[in-house]
């Protein structure tokens, strides 16, 4: 099994100065985190399967984000983004995305009490960020959040220094590819697709529009980044699923594996996050249009594919060098 995944962008050099007018990422940032107490956030008897399809992804945004939030192609389920802030952090601790699209892991960090900041590249997707953390506020969420408009590959020239080594948890997902299924309605001559692309297509610097290899180098750049503003004991999830090009299998989880190990981090869990409800010890599918179709088209041509029931993730901590030997121990 693997997962349709609700991601989000990012791009390469050439994206507008960032905006770091919020008190969450500023100089003066006043550091009101704990100290690292030396234990791992994770339940140590918790599940490696999480339960967050339990209501569609509808259900899960409706009044808690901006109508204009279904717009972007590729959200992230905001139970995945919750889970992980649950497992990992406790109140007062500071959450990354540094690919936020509309931010999701934002919007659920400050309604979890903790203090969040993400980056993002495409500005019509940064504006219904900031519009969702407005809402959350007016909602009476207690945590602190702001979107630094820019690109995530270049993240310590974005972030104030003071913030190095102050995150204690990355929520993120790299994008899959100038479109993906985004939305549809009937039309005159058929299905009709629409905000099913990061952008207007005229900005090339977009990672979504990078091949398999040049996606990897860019996020591994990303997550060289996060280890830098990670904290000890600290940890990175990212949410993945691999996806089919001409038929052909690209295995995007392990390509992100091998851009975190580059990045010096460790893999030290591998979960799957369900897209599918369970009920009475069953899952029920929850898939779109598309995955129907394709799963269709292809029992047709007798390929036994299956419908897509959960997202691979992966969970990473930071390596630190061995003066003894050379050799990268956890942090």
């Amino acid at each position: 099994m693997s997962a349709v995944a609700e991601h989000t962008t990012a791009g390469s050099s050439g994206a507008s100065e960032p905006d770091t007018n919020s008190s969450a990422v500023g100089e003066d940032y006043p550091g009101r985190h704990r100290e690292y107490d030396g234990r791992h956030r994770a339940d140590p008897g918790g599940l490696s399967v999480w339960a967050t399809a339990q209501s569609t992804g509808p259900v899960q945004r409706r009044g808690r984000y901006v109508p204009e939030s279904v717009k972007h192609p590729a959200r992230m389920l905001p139970a995945i983004a919750a889970h992980a802030i649950a497992a990992y952090t406790e109140s007062g601790d500071l959450v990354l995305d540094p690919m936020c699209g509309i931010g999701t892991t934002l919007v659920e960090a400050v309604h979890a009490g903790r203090d969040a900041f993400g980056i993002e590249y495409e500005p019509r997707w940064s504006n219904i960020a900031d519009a969702n953390i407005r809402h959350a506020h007016d909602q009476g969420a207690s945590g602190r959040a702001s979107v630094i408009r820019g690109d995530a590959t270049r993240l310590m020239s974005l972030v104030p220094k003071a913030l190095t080594g102050q995150v204690a948890l990355v929520v993120t997902s790299p994008p899959y590819g100038p479109t993906v299924h985004g939305l549809v309605r009937p039309g005159e001559h058929g299905v009709v697709k629409y905000d099913d692309r990061y952008n207007d297509g005229e900005d090339k610097g977009n990672l979504a529009y990078r091949d398999l290899t040049g996606l990897t180098d860019g996020f591994a750049e990303i997550l060289r980044g996060c280890a830098t503003l990670l904290r000890p004991g600290g940890a990175v999830v990212v949410t993945a699923r691999p996806w089919r090009k001409r038929g052909e299998l690209i295995d995007l989880p392990s390509a992100v594996i091998a851009a975190g190990l580059r990045a010096g981090l460790m893999p030290t869990e591998r979960c799957v996050a369900l897209l599918a409800a369970v009920r009475h010890g069953q899952l029920v599918a929850r898939p779109s249009f598309f995955q129907l179709q394709q799963v269709r088209k292809a029992r047709t041509y007798g390929v036994p594919m299956h419908l897509i029931a959960h997202e691979d993730v992966l969970i990473f901590t930071k390596t630190r060098i061995s003066a003894e030997d050379g050799s990268g121990v956890v942090a």
